[in-house]
């Protein structure tokens, strides 16, 4: 009976903890919550209370981000408002009328969590804080952090205003996927940018301690209110592996940030899908000087597997057309490749022309093979069909 209890005891802390051949302890965290998860796949490996709502502080600037690249010009010059300069809290220290551009607000934002460059940046793109947080809210929940609520760019306490841990995860793991630059910002440790009236340039210097604490660091993002206590948001990329860590109203943030990636980095390595320019697909090419070309992604996808090997089954399900008309030109978009693990969708990554194919000149399409014919002749036929089931 006691050898029972014993293995029972074993699998349960097996499966619990991910183990990989030996049991892996469970990170020991003040966090009133936090989460450990990887971008690519959103797999989390290790949560404490992520579903529960509270006040992400200057964690919010994430958003901020993310929808002042997606809509905003990033060389357009901001003037900064009376609202702007007055706003209370971290500031860029901005004067009422300043100029800056755009890309240089954003670092203020990331690097020093700069409130003041918020409330500039909401009022150049979309008039108001208000309006602003409704674009923030409204991108939240068009990337799965459905309980999350911004009503404002800076992460100021408001009853209105809130986020999880786990749907924070979300945002910077959205934010890797999608936008370089996102990446670029929250991992500088330093810019310099200028300082309008002033004999010298600004120099700010990223408060993230993280990135000189852990090897790999890539961000994300620091945050503190007497409300939310003390967050923090952090990513680590070990070969092309993207690990995310929050921590929500954390005693000892680093401490506990760095706990959940080294269980992270514990419990799963990194698992090369497709690298970058390999072969995936062959498409036919129609009218042109190359009867079919290869078909490409452009950089590497990699997935978290288990470090005993057991890991998850990963497949690829290409979908391409069947032939594409002359001219193509390298780098076109032709078709997707989707990764899936079981029937659940990881990731979809655009599948790439791998070479430049021009069209036949008249004089060439005289001397079309019986073969080619009639290859042409099906395709066109296909996509006769298909047009008629669309009308």
């Amino acid at each position: 009976m006691a050898r029972k209890i014993l293995w029972l005891f074993v699998f349960t802390s097996a499966f619990y903890s991910l183990t990989v051949g030996s049991v892996q302890a469970t990170p020991a965290v003040t966090a009133k919550a936090a989460i450990i998860m990887d971008a690519t796949t959103g797999e989390v490996l290790y949560a404490k209370d992520a579903e529960s709502r509270r006040y992400p502080a200057s964690t919010t600037k994430m958003m901020t981000l993310l929808v002042a690249l997606e809509k905003g010009r990033l060389d357009d010059w901001v003037v900064a408002s009376k609202a702007a300069h007055e706003t209370e809290g971290s500031s860029l220290y901005l004067e009422a009328g300043e100029k800056q551009r755009l890309l240089d607000l954003l670092y203020g934002i990331m690097l020093v969590s700069g409130n003041d460059a918020t409330v500039a940046v909401a009022e150049h793109i979309a008039g108001s804080v208000p309006a602003y947080a409704r674009l923030m809210t409204q991108k939240a929940q068009e990337i799965g952090a459905v309980n999350t609520r911004f009503a404002n760019s800076s992460g100021l306490p408001d009853p209105n205003h809130y986020s999880t841990a786990h749907d924070l995860a979300r945002i910077a793991a959205y934010g890797y996927r999608t936008q370089p630059l996102f990446a670029e910002i929250v991992s500088s440790k330093r810019r310099v940018m200028p300082w309008p009236g002033k004999g010298y340039d600004r120099e700010i210097f990223n408060e993230n301690r993280m990135l000189w604490l852990y090897p790999g660091a890539n961000g994300v993002k620091t945050g503190y209110t007497d409300a939310a206590g003390r967050c923090l948001v952090s990513a680590v990329k070990r070969n092309g592996l993207q690990l995310i860590s929050v921590v929500l109203d954390s005693e000892r943030m680093w401490d506990d940030s760095i706990a959940l990636l080294d269980y992270g980095f514990g419990v799963v390595k990194a698992k090369n899908l497709l690298l970058q320019n390999q072969k995936v697909a062959d498409v036919a090419v129609l009218d042109g000087l190359e009867k079919q070309i290869s078909l490409y992604v452009a950089q590497d996808i990699v997935v978290p597997e288990s470090r005993n090997g057991a890991g998850n089954t990963y497949r690829l399900a290409v979908q391409k057309p069947d032939a594409i008309a002359a001219p193509v030109r390298r780098g076109d978009v032709v078709g997707t490749v989707r990764i899936l693990r079981g029937e659940e969708e990881v990731t979809v990554m655009p599948l790439l022309a791998g070479q430049d194919v021009e069209r036949r000149s008249l004089f060439r399409l005289a001397a079309l093979s019986a073969e080619d014919v009639w290859t042409w002749v099906k395709v066109a036929f296909a996509r006769l069909l298909s047009d008629g089931r669309q009308a």
